[in-house]
């Protein structure tokens, strides 16, 4: 689900329906009922797992984890916190939950009212003031979408005023008082009465913005600058949170924390099948075009192995996380490389190959934070060339098992040598295999197929497995690799 662009707070009418009520009295007459969001989002849910339907599209590997904590948290009618380390689907589950809402609700359209009022439960002053100086018949309805009833804030920066509200030295000195609700601005989530918010990042807020957070969970209230406007607010609360920061003592004042109805623990993928779905879905058909991409499956493996190797390293702040943005980089780099080398050989389709990941330093380098005390004086770049050995390294020992790819070895016990590179062409490889034993046949087995292209990707597989294993050298020279014993 998209993050709704602009103001949030600014109101949207769909497309005209002239079917739809525009005044109180037909919406009266509609059977329309009023419900709280937390009531609505309830009974849409329950209507949708009741009829089998997909609930959350998109988000894999949660189904038996994850989701049903989410499910469990909106029957309870619960304002939720999603926790979890960077990469972890966090705030796409929180836009996913707009799905829950009806298409679009009904409110009050009168001039000057700051919020999307419930025409049957007006909660400001100037709103029940306009319904008890007009018949039903004089006041307008206008219609609210469920896609501008989502609000997401992200916590560093974020003022007491932007999300709760100030006092308007406009209004006092047009003689409004300031003890009166007239004298105020709202901010974001007053205004989004009747909708979603989604803080993103709790522990960074400041302490006095966690103050009036607590008491719009405790009260549903609004309290600015120590005078407390009574309002009834409808809306559901949504946060994120790291981990290392939410438990680190003094982050998040404790009455929050209290408040805060159902703890949603988020991860990263539980196997590595599930990781390289995700980044298939995120891709989609970037692979395709005038340029085709086509990639083999131990080359996915090999990058989603990358990704699960950092998340356990010694050298990596495991506080930070890896997140899953980094096998998605990663991937795209591959994507890249191999085009490149189709467009200059003209090959169609490229494949990749394990030279192409030499390429990774431009998509990994930042998005690794290394551990000062564990890291004992390694750069990130001998950090991630550790990591890409000792992938292929596991890779390439599971295809050895089911092959027997280990035979292959004894070849370079003759004195062979092969020559790679990300930029030769597939050609080249053929040529260069004219005269090694029928052996090597095997090494195709890992992906079956007569194509150049895919044949040099396993030829390279191959090898640097063999280098990885110690069972033969390798020289690096110019962007061009031999191997040889």
């Amino acid at each position: 689900m998209p993050i709704i662009p602009g103001f949030p707070w600014e109101r949207s009418v769909s497309s005209a329906n002239p079917s739809r009520p525009t005044t109180l009295t037909e919406l009266r007459q509609s059977g329309w009922q009023s419900k709280t969001v937390k009531q609505e989002i309830r009974d849409n849910f329950v209507r949708m797992l009741a009829n089998q339907e997909t609930l959350f599209p998109g988000i894999i590997g949660y189904e038996n984890t994850v989701i049903p904590e989410i499910n469990i948290g909106l029957i309870a009618g619960h304002d939720m916190l999603f926790l979890g380390e960077k990469g972890q689907a966090k705030s796409r589950l929180m836009r996913s939950l707009v799905r829950f809402l009806d298409p679009e609700v009904p409110y009050l359209d009168i001039p000057g009212v700051p919020i999307h009022e419930d025409p049957y439960r007006p909660i400001t002053t100037q709103a029940k003031q306009f319904l008890r100086t007009h018949t039903e018949d004089q006041v307008p309805i206008a219609w609210w979408n469920r896609e501008d009833r989502y609000a997401e804030r992200l916590s560093p920066g974020t003022k007491f005023a932007d999300i709760i509200g100030e006092i308007d030295p406009s209004k006092l000195t047009g003689g409004v008082s300031m003890s009166a609700e007239e004298a105020l601005h709202f901010g974001l989530i007053p205004r989004m009465h009747r909708g979603i918010f989604a803080m993103n990042e709790l522990p960074e807020l400041d302490e006095l913005v966690q103050v009036g957070l607590f008491n719009i969970l405790e009260e549903r209230d609004v309290q600015i600058r120590g005078y407390p406007i009574r309002f009834d607010l409808d809306i559901f609360i949504l946060f994120s949170a790291n981990p290392a920061t939410y438990n680190r003592s003094g982050k998040v004042i404790p009455q929050l924390k209290d408040r805060i109805g159902t703890i949603i623990q988020t991860h990263y993928p539980l196997e590595r099948d599930l990781g390289i779905q995700m980044i298939q879905q995120e891709v989609g058909n970037e692979a395709r075009g005038e340029y085709p991409v086509q990639i083999p499956y131990f080359m996915a493996e090999v990058i989603e192995e990358i990704t699960i190797l950092a998340r356990k390293s010694k050298f990596i702040d495991q506080a930070s996380g890896v997140s899953a943005r980094f096998s998605l980089s990663n991937y795209r780099t591959m994507i890249a490389s191999a085009r490149q080398r189709g467009v200059v050989h003209q090959e169609s389709p490229a494949v990749p190959r394990i030279s192409d990941l030499g390429h990774l330093y431009s998509s990994s380098l930042g998005k690794l934070e290394l551990d000062l005390m564990g890291s004992h004086q390694m750069s990130e770049k001998q950090v991630l060339d550790s990591l890409i050995a000792q992938a292929v390294k596991n890779v390439f020992e599971q295809y050895v098992e089911e092959y027997g790819l280990g035979e292959i070895a004894d070849i370079f016990a003759k004195g062979v040598r092969v020559e790679v590179g990300d930029l030769l062409p597939s050609s080249a490889y053929a040529h260069r295999l004219r005269h090694i034993p029928p052996v090597w046949e095997k090494a195709f087995e890992v992906n079956a197929a007569e194509n150049e292209a895919i044949r040099a990707s396993c030829v390279e597989f191959v090898l640097a497995g063999l280098y990885a294993s110690d069972r033969i050298s390798r020289n690096q020279k110019h962007g061009k690799i031999e191997y040889e014993t």
